[in-house]
This record gives structure tokens, C-alpha cells and sequence, in this order.
């Protein structure tokens, strides 16, 4: 009989900025063992993750671990959720939101460390529609700019801010019905992010006190403002602070319904998608097993 562990490892080659040619052997270093058999595949193209992870968990594996971006970790847990199976999470991307956000080493081999560890906790992810997130999704201002940072040709934090100032200027904000658990909210906003997790990447902090594990919701609106605001807003997106800013009101709830004039582009932990004008997000409860730090249960 055996009872070794069986872990899937995806890899995202073309995810981030760096060179992934490395990475299988620091793989083969970290996990394989005689207590853990481990295959290792390379995405090649959109969706390939979810594919290889489906058919993992139908396999019978125990985990199965991402390596790459955001979109390639939502990949990944779209379809090990509400499974047995554990997320394993080694960031490899340009924001790396939720890894930041689960205390996850950005080094690829402290990443593996903590997976040979296997540590297991179980935190809740959301539903945007028929849409699984794990970190945040967006409309608005920020959702823009995650539309064209996907169109840019190259990737990075530099092009990222390229893209945000280019766009900065160009936005004027949209008109949102926003019902919080059956409460009303009107208004001319220029971002309504929904947040399962405290960032957006990078370590900017659109729900500084979000919890993976609390069953909310986290909705952080930023009214219009003018450039210098911006400033010092952006300023309180990095240093923790934002919901401080006179320009930006959070609340939280179980269940979020946004109303927009029209369908238009959300972004989904990163990635843009052109979704219905009514927009459904609510929370699924401790539904993704992931491993994590021990020392950071307190901190998700």
C-alpha cells in the first residue's frame, strides 16, 4: 500500500519577470522524499492550471501546489476548493497579493521550506456570479487599469505605476448601487473593491484589516478626489492606512450586490473580465484548505 503524500506541482513559466528554468530542481530539493511522490507540469496556456488541478484532485492527490501569479494561484484554487485537497501557494507573479497576504515567503525556495512543513489551515474564499476570488475583485478605477496592464507588453511594478498614472487621468468614476447585507449605497465612486484579502499585491492595502478567516466581506469605496488627495491616498494604500483617508469608506458583510449603468470590465484577483452590470459577491465560509506559516494563524 502506499501512503506516500501526492502533490501536483504547476508551474507558470511565463508568470512574473524572472527566469523559471531553475525552479523544477529547487522543487525536486524541497519536496520529494520518501514520505511524498510529486509530479511536476508547466502551464501553457489560460486555464491550463485549473485543468491539471481538476484532474488531480479526481486522481486522489493531497495537494497540489502554484507557482506563479495571482491568476495562476486563482487557477489553482478554483478547483481544489470545497475538496480535501490542499493549496499550496510559492509566488512567482508581479503582485503576489494573496500570498503577501497569507505570509507566504516571496523567495521561491523559503516558499518550498513551507510547503515541505505542510502546515494546513482553512480560510474562506468569495463568489463574484458564478466567479471564484481569493484575494479581491474591483470595479471601477482599479478594475481599468488591471484591463490594461493585461494589454501592456511588458510586466513588472513599473509598468504597473506606468499604467496607473496613464489611466489616472483619463477616469472620471462610475455610478454604483451597492447593497451590503440588504443596505443601500448610492454613489459617483471611482473604486468599489471587494476584499477577501487585506491587498491588492505589492504590498498596497485596500482592506488593511481584512480577514481570510471572519466569513465578511470587506467593501472599500474611494470617492472622487483630485490629484493632490491622490497623493497622499496612494501614500495610505502602502503604509496601511487608507481607511483613514477622508476619501474612502469601508464597510463589511456576507453577501455584496453591485449595480452598474452597464456591463463592463471587473477585475478578478488581478485579471480583468467583462461581467453583467449586476455583480453578486458573497463568501464561502473556511471552503479552501491552504498551507500557511504556523506562526501567522493569527494574521489571516
Amino acid at each position: 500500500m502506499n501512503d506516500k503524500l501526492k502533490t501536483l506541482v504547476i508551474i507558470n513559466p511565463i508568470s512574473g519577470t524572472g527566469n523559471k528554468n531553475n525552479v523544477p530542481a529547487l522543487v525536486e530539493d524541497a519536496l520529494m522524499s520518501n514520505e511524498r511522490e510529486v509530479t511536476i507540469k508547466l502551464t501553457e496556456r489560460a486555464g491550463h492550471a485549473t485543468e491539471m488541478a481538476q484532474q488531480a484532485v479526481s486522481d486522489g492527490f493531497d495537494s497540489v501546489v502554484a507557482i506563479g501569479g495571482d491568476g495562476t494561484i486563482n487557477e489553482v484554487a478554483r478547483a481544489v476548493a470545497r475538496t480535501p485537497v490542499v493549496l499550496g501557494i510559492v509566488p512567482s507573479g508581479s503582485g503576489n497579493g494573496l500570498a503577501r497576504h497569507l505570509h507566504i515567503p516571496m523567495n521561491v525556495k523559503d516558499a518550498l521550506a513551507l510547503i515541505a512543513r505542510n502546515h494546513v489551515e482553512q480560510v474562506d474564499y468569495c463568489m463574484v456570479n458564478d466567479r471564484p476570488f481569493f484575494c479581491t475583485c474591483g470595479a471601477g478605477f482599479d478594475a481599468q487599469v488591471s484591463h490594461k496592464f493585461s494589454e501592456a507588453g511588458t510586466r513588472g511594478i513599473v509598468t504597473y505605476i506606468k499604467t496607473t498614472i496613464n489611466e489616472f487621468f483619463k477616469y472620471h468614476g462610475e455610478n454604483f448601487k451597492i447593497h451590503i447585507d440588504g443596505n443601500l449605497i448610492e454613489e459617483h465612486a471611482f473604486v468599489v473593491a471587494c476584499c477577501n484579502a487585506a491587498q491588492y499585491g505589492n504590498n498596497a492595502f485596500i482592506a488593511p484589516q481584512a480577514s481570510m478567516q471572519d466569513g465578511l466581506i470587506d467593501v472599500t469605496l474611494i470617492h472622487n478626489f483630485n490629484l493632490i488627495n491622490g497623493a497622499l491616498l496612494g501614500a495610505r494604500l502602502i503604509t496601511k492606512q487608507i481607511e483613514h483617508d477622508k476619501h474612502v469608506s469601508i464597510f463589511r458583510g456576507r453577501d455584496i450586490i453591485i449595480e452598474r449603468d452597464k456591463d463592463d470590465i471587473i477585475h478578478i484577483d488581478g485579471d480583468p473580465m467583462l461581467m453583467p452590470r449586476r455583480l453578486e459577491i458573497s463568501c464561502v465560509s473556511k471552503g479552501l484548505n491552504v498551507i500557511i506559516s504556523p506562526t501567522a494563524i493569527d494574521k489571516v
